[in-house]
């Protein structure tokens, strides 16, 4: 284990040149970041996910029910026990030829039956007040963290000029309120990275686990690199734009809907600048050509600046949701119909469309008693099952 932690750690890769990791031990004078200071970021993620818990019973919750937020889920579809075992073992989207056959089984007409399939998906999703206590702990956090670390960077000089942040590097000594800041950060990514398997299921589940593990990544290693001031920078500069998507998700469950799409636009021009726009320009050239131009090149320079440019990458995608969000809106030219949480949903969509959740299954007990919208029984379907769609059954 040592031959393996001595060949992971090799010096030659990880620090530039005539520079040992005996250089960067702690002393009396000063203190730098060490490895084992991240161990702290796994009970301290365990802590945030308790106060999450409590936050989200006993603050988020009667807010929640103080602003009137649905409280209720999705209503659940009629029971069946044969289609219910298709969803469960074999398929949560039947095509069209086992749709036919579940019809001639059942003695059910298709349309009834994809309405089921339908309202089953959206009865696994959460309610409304569940994704408010969500969004509202993910922007306490956010504020919170974002406040802090713009208190603290306003006071540095490489907030202004970041080639300072390669004055005297590696020997930088670690400053207490930075120490804070990355372990606080380090320890939320790692709640989420754990938390995403239990929180509201996205669309965009993959692509969010990749960003939680390359933001773990770069804060780990660029925490006992000491590359901790680009880090901060970068830390503060991600978290801007979260704290207006989340207030614009409160808002659109709140109905508010005036409110969100304020927020929305808000949250848009906010992550273009900061994610397109400053990240590039401020922190892949620093960490391009200002690192290079101060320290030479070394291996890990190009280990960091890969994942920086990772990220890049997902902002560029994510920045294509919001902007096909905010040209459908202006398509459509109907602002009290544009829903851009739906759209590009948090840029990771949790339902499906919103016919989903509108559409629900006859609710009477003997589907082959139901009539169809004009009164007679139903052509289209099966001994008089519904095959059209009732006012009162769609909306």
């Amino acid at each position: 284990m040592a031959g393996i932690l001595a060949w992971f750690w090799n010096e030659r890769f990880w620090l530039p040149h005539n520079v040992t990791w005996a250089d960067l031990k702690n002393t009396e004078e000063a203190s730098f970041p060490q490895a084992e200071d991240l161990y702290l970021a796994f009970p301290l993620a365990f802590c945030i996910f308790m106060i999450r818990l409590v936050f989200e019973r006993f603050i988020a919750k009667p807010c929640a029910l103080g602003l009137k937020v649905q409280a209720n889920g999705p209503q659940k579809a009629q029971p069946n026990a044969i289609l219910e075992k298709v969803f469960t073992a074999i398929t949560k989207h039947p095509d069209e030829k086992r749709l036919e056959g579940l019809s001639k089984q059942l003695d059910w007409d298709v349309r009834s039956i994809q309405r089921w399939f339908r309202q089953r998906r959206n009865q696994e999703k959460p309610s409304t007040l569940t994704k408010f206590c969500e969004s509202m702990w993910r922007f306490t956090f956010y504020l919170y963290i974002f406040t802090y670390g713009v208190r603290f960077l306003k006071k540095t000089p490489w907030l202004w000029n970041t080639r300072q942040c390669w004055n005297g590097y590696p020997y930088q000594p670690l400053m207490p309120d930075l120490h804070y800041y990355y372990i606080v950060e380090l320890s939320f990514y790692w709640s989420l990275m754990f938390s995403q398997f239990t929180d509201i299921k996205r669309k965009d589940f993959s692509i969010m686990f990749t960003h939680h593990i390359v933001t773990v990544i770069l804060i780990s290693f660029s925490y006992v690199t000491n590359l901790t001031r680009v880090g901060a920078l970068t830390l503060c500069l991600h978290d801007s734009a979260d704290i207006l998507l989340e207030a614009a998700k409160m808002a659109n469950y709140c109905k508010c809907q005036k409110l969100s799409d304020l927020l929305f636009l808000m949250f848009a021009i906010v992550f273009i600048i900061s994610r397109l726009g400053i990240y590039p320009l401020w922190i892949l050239n620093t960490m391009l050509f200002e690192l290079y131009e101060a320290l030479g090149n070394f291996p890990a320079m190009w280990f960091f600046n890969i994942l920086l440019i990772v990220l890049q990458v997902l902002h560029c995608f994510w920045s294509y949701l919001i902007i096909k969000a905010a040209y459908k809106a202006i398509s459509r030219g109907k602002a009290g119909k544009w829903n851009p949480l739906h759209v590009a949903k948090d840029d990771r969509s949790d339902v499906e469309s919103s016919s989903d959740e509108d559409d629900s299954v006859p609710r009477s007990n003997n589907p082959h008693n139901t009539t169809t919208t004009n009164g007679t029984s139903g052509a289209n379907g099966t001994n008089g099952y519904l095959t059209g769609s009732t006012c009162s059954e769609d909306h």
